[in-house]
């Protein structure tokens, strides 16, 4: 499972009326595991920024002045999220501004929602937490991730902590043990590993070698020494 945490940053609030998209920070996640891998890039949006939007974000026309424009890092992009689910925070908002992105383009491209499946975690949050703030920053105080370093808002950083906030809101990272991996050998066998559906989640369950299972044994064989009494969970194995 492959999803990609999306965040970006514009000119304004509209892209109806001409306001662009001057940021955009993405990171990957395979199996509930942050991947290492992101995307980032500030963009020319060929307008002035407002000031309320400058306000929020912190990007002004003059740091944007040399950046590239839209149309000279889709391919790349496009590349990146392609296929993934977009995990984003008020999707309409982001979705919105990508999609006239594209749409001003010579090249016909399919929209976000035909390339991608999307999940709003603003929607989200609003079923879990009925009535209650649900701004990103409300969601990091509530299920407490550090959100120190967010001063302003910023792409790869809001998307970096939006990760957090959607994992511990959907149950914790669920591969966090090393080589959390489905690679099957020549036999067809998965090292060990097998995936499993609990709650909508989807698990990484990964078996005892042998040597953890002859360490097992001999633990228990220590505890009925002791205690003159088979364990408990000898007691529980079926017979053989």
């Amino acid at each position: 499972m492959r999803q990609v945490v999306l965040d970006t940053e514009t000119t304004g609030l509209d892209p109806a009326r001409g306001h662009r998209v001057i940021e955009i920070g993405c990171v990957e996640y395979v199996n509930r595991r942050a991947t290492g891998a992101t995307y980032h890039t500030y963009l020319n949006p060929e307008r002035e920024i407002e000031e309320g939007a400058i306000a929020v974000h912190g990007i002004s026309n003059d740091f944007v002045a040399d950046k590239p424009l839209f149309k000279d890092i889709v391919e790349q992009f496009l590349e990146f999220v392609d296929g993934a689910e977009l995990i984003i925070h008020n999707a309409p908002f982001d979705i919105g501004f990508l999609d006239m992105e594209l749409k001003r383009l010579k090249k016909q491209f399919a929209t976000m929602a035909i390339r991608c499946q999307v999940l709003d975690t603003l929607e989200m949050a609003r079923e879990r937490h009925p009535g209650q703030r649900n701004s990103l920053d409300a969601l990091c105080k509530r299920y407490e991730i550090d959100n120190s370093s967010r001063v302003l808002h910023g792409a790869l950083l809001d998307a970096q902590i939006l990760g957090d906030v959607y994992l511990a809101m959907t149950g914790g990272q669920a591969s966090l043990s090393l080589g959390a991996s489905e690679e099957k050998t020549e036999n067809g066998d998965t090292g060990g590993h097998r995936m499993v559906a609990r709650d909508g989640l989807h698990l990484v369950v990964i078996a005892a070698d042998a040597q953890e299972l002859a360490a097992h044994e001999r633990k228990l064989d220590e505890i009925e020494k002791s205690s003159g009494q088979p364990p408990r969970w000898r007691q529980s194995e079926p017979a053989s």
